[in-house]
């Protein structure tokens, strides 16, 4: 089977993309090939920053890899805070000030329309080959549940009134944007699997 780097070590993440590429490809994090580097992510679109991580560690260890980067986009504030979600607030990456700021930004707001958004980069054979997931929602006033993390508590997708944070691991997973992403790589590595088949 093939094995493909997943380039994170965020045992979350790991979990979700294990479970849908089962069968499909072993999937390994960083440090089960010891990479503890830090890898900048300076590009200013979402599918930069992962084509970046993706870029680094096929690059470093001559492996095939894929990189996810996700950002909240929200209408009234022109996608903000899109590729900076996680430093919104300040380099910190402190979820509870970013979730203040953007309650801020909206005060007063009535179109409350976001999307979450992620774009995953898959190098293979040093082939550069891209995948999307979109969930479309909108930002509520305060914070509801306990589960997930960064905005969580504060989106309710399309056709819930649960925010992510209110629904649960497995619920989320099945309408989650990185979810769908990683659904349509598991859709390519299926149809290369029948295409290689084919070809025998």
């Amino acid at each position: 089977m093939q094995r493909i780097v997943f380039a994170t070590n965020n045992a979350h993440k790991l979990d979700e993309v294990r479970h849908i590429l089962s069968g499909l490809a072993q999937v390994v994090s960083l440090a089960d090939i010891g990479c503890h580097d830090d890898i900048a992510e300076t590009a200013d679109t979402l599918e930069g920053n992962a084509l970046l991580k993706a870029q680094w560690v096929s690059t470093h260890y001559g492996v095939d890899c894929f990189a996810d980067d996700t950002g909240l986009e929200v209408e009234a504030l022109n996608g903000a805070p899109g590729v900076l979600s996680a430093r919104y607030a300040g380099p910190q990456h402190d979820d509870n000030a970013n979730k203040r700021k953007l309650l801020q930004a909206l005060n007063g707001c009535n179109n409350r329309a976001a999307q979450f958004r992620t774009a995953i980069a898959l190098i293979e054979n040093g082939e550069v080959h891209h995948f999307e997931g979109i969930v479309k929602g909108h930002i509520i006033d305060e914070e509801r549940g306990t589960a997930g993390f960064g905005y969580d508590p504060l989106f309710v997708p399309e056709g819930y009134t649960l925010t992510f944070a209110e629904m649960g691991e497995q619920t989320k997973n099945t309408i989650s944007h990185r979810g769908r992403a990683v659904r349509q790589l598991a859709d390519y590595l299926k149809q290369k699997h029948e295409n290689n088949h084919a070809a025998q």
